[in-house]
Order: C-alpha cells, then structure tokens, then sequence
C-alpha cells in the first residue's frame, strides 16, 4: 500500500470522479519526473490508481455506456485496450530497480505520453458523450459502482508488480498489446 493519498470518493457523478482520477493521474506523473520525489512510493501510488480506475472503468462504466448508447463498442474497446497499453508502460516503470536512472526516467516518459494520451481522448470521446447522453441519476449510480470497485481494488493492493504482471499477461493473451506498437499511433 502507498501513503500517498489517493482520495476515497464512496459516491457522485461518474463522470466528475472519473475527472478527479485524471487529474491526480497528471500530479503522479510530475511527481514521478521530480527527481525530489520518492518516486518508488510515486509509482506505487500510481499503479495502485491506474489499475484500479481501469478496472472499475471496464467492469462498470464503458459497458454502461454502451448499453445507453452512449459510446460505441468502439470506443469502448479503444479505451481497453489503452488501459492495457498503459498498464504495459506501467509494468517496465515497476520493473525498474532504481528510480534515479536514465532507463527510468525513459520508461516515465513512455508511460506519461500514454497515460496523457489516453486521458484526452477519453475525455473527450467517452466522458462528453455521457454527459450528453446519460441522465444524472445513472451517472450518480454509475459513479457508485465506480468508486466502490476502485476502492476494492485498492484496498486489495492491485498495483503490485505480481498484479500488474498478471494483467499485462491477460492482456497479451486477448490481443490487447501488439509487440510491434509503432504502426498503432503516429
């Protein structure tokens, strides 16, 4: 576990929490640039909070989405396998023994543009359309389920290496990660 807090919302819109989320994402990875920091207690931190905000994104808030028609499968498939992207990027920074190397401050680099990408469009390819589409009261549920999940999955310690290896693995294994990611983006 981490000391670094990670906020603990129980309730609220989904789309406002899920906001909160991508702005402590931002803080973490300044933090984890700020070589001042105690970047290991930073990528703990941040680990536990991008698995566990995915997690919660993929069991709850992508297939409601979906189902309310609010996004397309292919949105919604984009944004996992971003997740599993991320969780890729997240899992060399794990890996990494020290935190004052340049191959970690590379591997920050990597996971930061990913992260960063992926927060702007899911902003606004995911969050916009469920603002538009979704009534308050389903996004306060939402926002609900949202949050408990996170917070299991927290409580639960989902950002150790051993998780993250697992999920990268899971990932691997549906087709998530190509080995060759330089054809992806661009």
């Amino acid at each position: 576990m981490t000391n670094i807090d990670l906020g603990r919302p129980v309730q609220g819109d989904v789309v406002e929490l899920i906001l909160d989320d991508h702005r402590r994402f931002e803080a973490l990875l300044r933090d984890l640039r700020d070589s001042s920091q105690d970047r290991d207690a930073v990528r703990k931190a941040f680990a536990a909070l991008h698995v566990a905000h995915a997690e919660a994104e993929e069991k709850h808030v992508y297939p409601k989405l979906k189902r309310k028609n609010a996004v397309d499968d292919d949105e919604a498939d984009h944004g996992v396998e971003e997740h599993a992207e991320g969780n890729e990027a997240l899992l060399a920074v794990l890996e990494l023994k020290g935190t004052d190397t340049q191959a970690f401050d590379d591997a920050v680099e990597q996971l930061a543009k990913l992260v960063n990408h992926h927060l702007t469009e899911e902003e606004l390819t995911i969050l916009n359309p469920a603002r538009e589409e979704v009534g308050p009261q389903v996004r306060a549920d939402l926002g609900k389920l949202f949050a408990d999940e996170r917070n299991r999955q927290i409580d639960d310690d989902c950002g150790t290496l051993t998780n993250v290896r697992k999920i990268v693995a899971a990932a691997r294994k549906k087709g998530l990660l190509d080995d060759d990611e330089e054809d992806d983006e661009d």
